[in-house]
């Protein structure tokens, strides 16, 4: 499937660094199996607070502004590098793997609220077979003090 790259705005070289920590995150990530991807990013969602649809963007712009692999084919390898960057600012999005059928293709994004963000396609284009949502907060329940 051909891809157009767009021009992202590059960062300062002083915000540059984090960005490339979790693109090489990432990078090793995606090479695991599924199941071991699930749990590290299960793991890592820990603690964060739903992320919105403005922070998740700007995690998206900032990775594919450092990472030429992340802005073009490498959506597995893109959609860690931006919820671990949300993580790391203390959000979470929808992380979401799945599938189109007719023509076949497999997909990776984040998403909030239902919203593919910074995706060229529409909500349901793709049908998500993994997920990893933010956690919940049980209603009734506090967190431990740190």
């Amino acid at each position: 499937m051909p891809v157009a790259l767009v021009r992202e705005r590059r960062l300062p070289w002083h915000r540059r660094l984090v960005p490339l920590v979790v693109v090489g995150i990432a990078r090793l990530l995606a090479r695991a199996k599924p199941v071991r991807v699930r749990q590290a990013l299960e793991l890592a969602r820990r603690g964060s607070v739903p992320a919105t649809a403005e922070q998740a963007l700007t995690a998206r712009q900032h990775v594919v502004s450092v990472s030429l692999r992340c802005a073009g084919q490498a959506c597995l390898q893109r959609s860690i590098a931006v919820a671990l960057l949300c993580r790391i600012r203390g959000t979470w999005p929808t992380w979401c793997t799945g599938v189109r059928v007719n023509p076949f293709a497999a997909h990776a994004w984040v998403e909030v609220a239902g919203e593919p963000i910074g995706e060229p396609y529409p909500p349901g284009h793709y049908r998500a077979l993994l997920t990893v949502p933010p956690q919940m907060s049980h209603p009734g329940t506090q967190s431990a003090p740190h």
